[in-house]
């Protein structure tokens, strides 16, 4: 069984319903964990790994804890199977088509990315679970 961690930060609450659909889609391997009790060990000893995070400001990651955490992953997801999932209020996505190039520019592998304009519905919460699914 692979171990497979769904880390993510949520300011309103959406992107922690994603989280939990995509760990559900994953199964027993899932480890779900906030980005404030996440680390670089984590990443590192993981299988595979699903980040989710909500577009802020000017479309940016959320710049006091995700920020800082995706910098300093960068080393240790090169050739791993990574996941991107988040919530937006306002926009066109820009901020996880910036997220997945800089992903991939880290040399992961990253699955079609999921987002959701304001809470998840049940079609998206599926295509969560299907998201976890292929990371399992």
């Amino acid at each position: 069984m692979k171990k497979v961690f769904v880390i993510y930060w949520s300011g309103t609450g959406n992107t922690e319903i994603m989280a939990k659909a995509v760990a559900e889609g994953v199964g027993d391997g899932a480890v779900l964990k906030s980005v404030d009790s996440a680390s670089v060990e984590d990443v590192a000893s993981c299988d595979a790994l699903a980040l989710g995070c909500p577009s802020m400001g000017d479309e940016v990651l959320e710049e006091e804890v995700m920020e800082p955490f995706v910098e300093s992953i960068k080393d240790v997801v090169k050739g791993k199977n990574v996941a991107l999932f988040g919530s937006y209020g306002w926009g066109n996505g820009q901020w996880m088509r910036d997220w997945q190039e800089r992903m991939e520019g880290y040399g992961a592998n990253v699955d079609e990315p999921v987002i959701a304009m304001g809470a998840p519905n049940d079609y998206l919460e599926g295509q969560l679970r299907d998201l976890g699914a292929g990371l399992a």
